[in-house]
């Protein structure tokens, strides 16, 4: 199984994530980025403003993804923000077609949330915060379909990074044992 924690920046994928792997021994981090930043890297000829733009990453991720799953055995946590619903069902129907179950988690916030915790992060640059902050309205005008999308709706607005991994944990366990 693929879980897929989906939503904008500061709303808590990256925390969560963590929380994941470090309670269950048979999940591991992946991180859909890493595709992205090989992709950047190697195709510099050919500048997009983000790396999801690329076709090759809708289609490597999966496969790298599957990769991972096979050779640990692990189920994977994805933390990864994909805000353009053509994107999310390319970037699904591949992990997919490859066999893996994909349960999308949309991890959720309102925007005054999001904002102030974009400003309290003090790991992050100061030059990055205000791309940050466009992106909460890019988030906005996703949220109508990322919600209807999402096999789980976490409002992290409410819930602190270590009660939202229960509930994302809880939620993935009962569908396992329910045999979906």
């Amino acid at each position: 199984m693929i879980i897929w924690l989906n939503g904008t920046f500061g709303v808590g994928k990256t925390t969560t994530t963590g929380h994941l792997v470090r309670d269950d021994a048979r999940l591991r981090a992946f991180d859909p980025e890493w595709v992205g930043y090989l992709l950047a890297n190697n195709l510099q000829d050919h500048p997009v403003s983000d790396f999801q733009h690329y076709p090759s990453w809708r289609r490597l991720v999966p496969v790298v993804a599957d990769e991972i799953a096979r050779f640990t055995g692990q189920h994977l946590v994805a933390a990864q923000s994909v805000l353009v619903e053509d994107y999310w069902d390319e970037i699904r129907g591949g992990v997919t077609a490859l066999g893996h179950e994909v349960f999308h988690v949309v991890l959720d916030a309102d925007a005054e949330t999001l904002h102030a915790r974009i400003d309290s992060d003090v790991d992050e640059p100061e030059r990055v915060r205000p791309w940050r902050h466009r992106h909460v309205e890019v988030w906005e005008a996703a949220r109508p379909w990322l919600l209807g999308a999402a096999d789980l709706v976490v409002d992290t607005a409410a819930l602190d990074a270590p009660r939202a991994a229960r509930q994302v944990h809880d939620a993935v366990t009962q569908r396992v044992r329910a045999g979906c």
